[in-house]
């Protein structure tokens, strides 16, 4: 048995409590694992469910989508936010047909060597796809640990050694358990232990819970300032590639300039999103989604 002192009242609690999420099922490839874990960073589940499901329909291998300009994967991206994360997939996809034979890799370090795969995501899809035991450290896992371990109302706000350490030490021994876990922990941080508004009253480890004990002290950190949108350069580039997401031909630089007032945000943001590699500025002075 593990030394996880929460993981049969955890893992009871996700059987019952789990939300039906299609890449989930058993049936779930390993590819619509890895859109989902990409989607699924800084975006909650409402939003990315259509999202996946719509990309997953034009694309359901990595071949699929290795053969179209990364333009594509920026437009079917749409508002789904950090568009980035489009052309991380369609490097993977690119990588995956052109080394792995169209496969997603099933080890740890391969997974890693991907390009934008990151700690985090390569865990996730050798475990989640893959069945094997890797801590998986999400913001939701994260914090269900600082307070029950911890118990802290918000972990630091970058990842720590001791929190791998942790992780680690509470992965159930079976591999398939451990997957199991780490999916379970995370939902419970996604629908029970909150950030703002956790339900302890509804939590399978309440009177486990070290913060919940010490009287849930308020957290005594560096400031926690949530994330602005309006008026911000983030907002400028969204409503740029708008522009060039719902047009099939690269557009003027009127239609771009229309967007926004301040001319120079509006050029900064341009900018910004030429140097991502968002934007491909052409020689006859249109500009379009990259080719």
């Amino acid at each position: 048995m593990s030394d996880n002192p929460y993981s049969t009242a955890v893992l009871a609690w996700y059987e019952t409590n789990a939300r039906d999420l299609p890449w989930r099922r058993p049936e779930a490839s390993a590819w619509s694992i890895l859109v989902s874990e990409i989607m699924l960073q800084q975006t909650p589940v409402v939003r990315v469910l259509p999202a996946w499901e719509a990309w997953m329909e034009r694309w359901p291998t990595p071949a699929h989508l290795a053969k179209e300009p990364s333009g594509e994967a920026v437009r079917m991206w749409n508002r789904l936010g950090y568009p980035r994360r489009a052309l991380r997939l369609h490097a993977c996809a690119v990588a995956i047909t052109e080394e792995h034979d169209g496969e997603v890799p099933d080890d740890h370090a391969t997974l890693l060597s991907l390009p934008g795969i990151g700690a985090y995501t390569a865990a996730a899809v050798a475990s989640f796809a893959h069945g094997q035991r890797h801590a998986i450290l999400d913001t939701n896992v994260r914090r269900v640990l600082a307070r029950t371990e911890t118990g802290i109302e918000y972990p630091p706000k970058t990842q720590t050694k001791a929190e791998t350490a942790l992780a680690e030490a509470l992965l159930p021994p079976t591999a398939s358990v451990a997957a199991r876990w780490g999916v379970a922990v995370m939902e419970l941080g996604a629908l029970v232990c909150t950030a703002r508004s956790p339900r302890c009253a509804d939590c399978p480890i309440a009177g486990q819970c070290a913060w919940k004990l010490a009287g849930k002290p308020a957290y005594d950190g560096p400031p926690r300032r949530g994330q602005t949108y309006a008026g911000t350069d983030r907002q400028v580039r969204g409503k740029l590639l708008a522009v060039l997401r719902a047009s099939p031909e690269p557009v003027v630089k009127d239609a771009l300039d229309a967007v926004w007032d301040d001319g120079v945000q509006r050029e900064r943001a341009l900018d910004a999103l030429v140097s991502d590699g968002l934007v491909d500025p052409l020689d006859d002075g249109r500009y379009a989604l990259p080719g």
